[in-house]
């Protein structure tokens, strides 16, 4: 399977080779990393930790969180690329050509060179790296009272997994976490991650229950791939926030110098469009008389927030499925993030302004984030702005469009796996069936969620009623319900469990026939 992946990203047009004068530089920095450089702040003896999945091997950020008289403060490293990666280098023109690392099941493609992005930069643990850390002082609530930087020497004392961390919290005196010298941070670290979610829901910030789904390359006895399901642990969403923190205060830092020599990018998300809004209004109203709920809780109001709509949600029980369904439709309204040259609110986190700084080494945007942000501080000589803003222009492009990149390399190994789960069927008799629930009905399709694998699946209109005999359908309660056209019998609503079965494989339309009833 590792073919066809590589098979995607030739077609594609994705770099995976890196020329000889990049292999040049990187052999430079081997030999003079520069992490002894006397302008680094030593910051070595704080308690650094890296906190990441299992497999993670480009470490982007380090933390620290300690006790201050009346609140916290939050040491958040990031790996120091634009000390690799200098605006005027050949490892600079192949990030921007890249845009950013590109990840396969079980495979990536990086952006920086592997003895950069996994080793000189990485922070990894027990060795020095340079780092760019911010220091966000926190009152009691957990609001940012004072945010400074500085450019650091650091050493992480672990690499940590979010299993591991989560292990901890759920059982402290059973953990080898709890005798390391950094277990109090990590107890703050959850203080104050709790601080930050409250306050995003006092914000009306949208948080969506999610399940995380990793797609991997199987070992040969599977011959192909396979799709592990995990529940999102708190520690995570922990870190999320202290990231998002981060990201936060650098872009209001950018947006309030209104320096003339500084070319931020920010990225921005703007509130969902009022017509599809007002759709999903219609289509939540639709969902609650089709399953015979109370519009009061299940019908999204006019003058409800979304956030405040699905905080009301039941979870569980046995409306689990329509509720889950109705949250993925309420995910559809929002409208795309991107890049941008100028300031403006990123919805999706509830900020006024917001930058990406915390992916230096797997985005483009980063390093130059980083660079920018050093000669706001003084650090660095500002480059030409002639020249800054049409690199600016360039890396805006750039990642916008590696971002459409990776979506379609998601769509494209979804296929893959889609394959590989339903091929083994056609040689059976008797097809299996496979539980899910409807997600959304269209004019031409229904959408599907497995149970297990959670993949989603697409159900042909035209393949239902060819395999009804030729029957019309036909949509009600504003999209919410599939019907027989003559007879009116419903097929399903948007929240129904159903069993999907495989009929057959459509060659030329590159597709699975599909068919369907209510579980």
């Amino acid at each position: 399977m590792r073919e066809a992946l590589l098979q995607i990203a030739s077609d594609l047009e994705i770099r995976t080779d890196f020329d000889d004068r990049v292999r040049a530089e990187v052999a430079r920095f081997v030999a003079d990393p520069g992490i002894d450089d006397p302008s680094l702040t030593d910051l070595t003896q704080l308690p650094f930790v890296t906190i990441d999945g299992p497999t993670s091997k480009d470490l982007d950020q380090a933390l620290f969180v300690e006790r201050a008289a009346d609140g916290y403060v939050v040491h958040y490293a990031l790996a120091d690329a634009a000390h690799f990666v200098p605006i005027s280098s050949a490892l600079f023109e192949e990030a921007t050509l890249r845009g950013t690392s590109f990840y396969f099941p079980g495979m990536s493609i990086p952006m920086l060179p592997r003895e950069l992005s996994e080793g000189l930069v990485s922070l990894n643990p027990q060795v020095r790296r340079r780092a760019l850390v911010f220091v966000c002082s926190l009152d009691a609530t957990g609001e940012v009272r004072r945010t400074d930087l500085v450019r650091a020497r650091i050493e992480s004392r672990a690499k940590l997994t979010f299993g591991g961390v989560q292990a901890y919290y759920d059982a402290p005196t059973q953990s080898p976490l709890a005798r390391e010298a950094f277990a109090p941070s990590l107890d703050l670290l959850r203080a104050v991650g709790e601080k930050r979610l409250a306050l995003a829901e006092t914000a009306d910030v949208v948080r969506y229950r999610r399940r995380e789904i990793e797609v991997k390359l199987g070992g040969e006895q599977e011959g192909g791939f396979v799709v592990l399901e995990a529940a999102r642990l708190a520690v995570e969403m922990y870190n999320e926030q202290i990231s998002l923190l981060v990201n936060r205060e650098g872009g209001r830092l950018l947006a309030e110098s209104h320096d003339p020599r500084l070319q931020p990018i920010y990225r921005v998300h703007p509130a969902p469009d009022p017509d599809k809004l007002g759709t999903l209004r219609a289509l939540t109203a639709g969902i609650a008389r089709a399953h015979g709920l109370d519009p009061a809780v299940w019908a999204l109001h006019e003058e409800e927030t979304l956030n405040a709509f699905l905080r009301k949600l039941p979870q569980g029980g046995a409306t689990a499925r329509v509720a889950e369904a109705v949250e993925r439709q309420a995910v559809l309204v929002n409208m795309r993030s991107a890049f941008s040259t100028e300031p403006a609110r990123h919805f999706g986190v509830g900020a006024e302004v917001y930058a990406r700084f915390s992916a230096p080494m797997r985005e483009v945007v980063g390093v130059f984030l980083h660079k920018e942000m050093l000669e706001l501080l003084s650090l660095e000589r500002p480059a030409d702005n002639a020249v800054d803003e049409a690199l600016r222009a360039r890396i805006v492009d750039a990642a916008n469009r590696a971002r459409d990149v990776q979506r379609r390399i998601n769509d494209q190994t979804n296929r893959l796996v889609l394959d590989h789960l339903f091929a083994p069927d056609l040689a059976q008799r008797e097809r299996p069936a496979r539980r899910g629930t409807v997600m959304g009905i269209t004019s031409s399709k229904v959408h599907v969620e497995l149970d297990s694998p959670g993949m989603d699946v697409k159900v042909y209109l035209r393949d239902l009623g060819r395999l009804r005999g030729g029957i019309w359908l036909d949509l009600t309660e504003d999209g919410a319900l599939l019907v027989e056209r003559e007879s009116r019998a419903p097929i399903c609503a948007v929240g129904d469990a159903v069993d999907i079965k495989v009929v057959d494989r459509d060659k030329g339309q590159d597709r699975w026939i599909l068919d369907l009833h209510r579980a």
